[in-house]
């Protein structure tokens, strides 16, 4: 069960790596404010950034070697880890998902840095008369 627990958080942020940019882009496009978000910026570039790291120097992501552990080795058997395992996990040479996490993090800085977050006075001053930002 905390097995199962562990791979919905590490699924989460997975979500969160992929669908942050992919929400970003769109959102940058259709004017919504809250991808200029300066923490949900830093954070999701920070995210990514160390899922590159770790990949670069050899490292295995600590909540696949934890959800391992708590499996004692094996794979999931419960329906939620069956389903998750087969979203997340792809059977592919290491050099591949280090340059797939190193073009992720690049794009994820060049979007920040072409769209980049606003900073509350810039908000204000972005809003409609009349309005308070959001």
């Amino acid at each position: 069960m905390l097995a199962d627990a562990l791979l919905v958080l590490h699924f989460l942020i997975v979500a969160f790596i992929v669908g942050g940019l992919a929400l970003t882009w769109i959102g940058a496009a259709a004017g919504w404010n809250w991808v200029r978000n300066p923490w949900f910026r830093w954070l999701h570039l920070a995210a990514i950034v160390f899922v590159a790291l770790e990949a670069l120097l050899g490292y295995a992501c600590p909540l696949t070697v934890w959800e391992d552990l708590l499996r004692g080795g094996a794979r999931p058997e419960s329906f939620v880890g069956r389903w998750l395992r087969r979203l997340l996990y792809y059977e592919a040479p290491t050099w591949v998902f280090t340059a797939l996490y190193c073009a992720w993090a690049a794009a994820t800085a060049a979007t920040l840095w072409r769209f980049p977050p606003l900073r509350r006075a810039a908000k204000e001053a972005a809003a409609p008369s009349g309005t308070s930002p959001a």
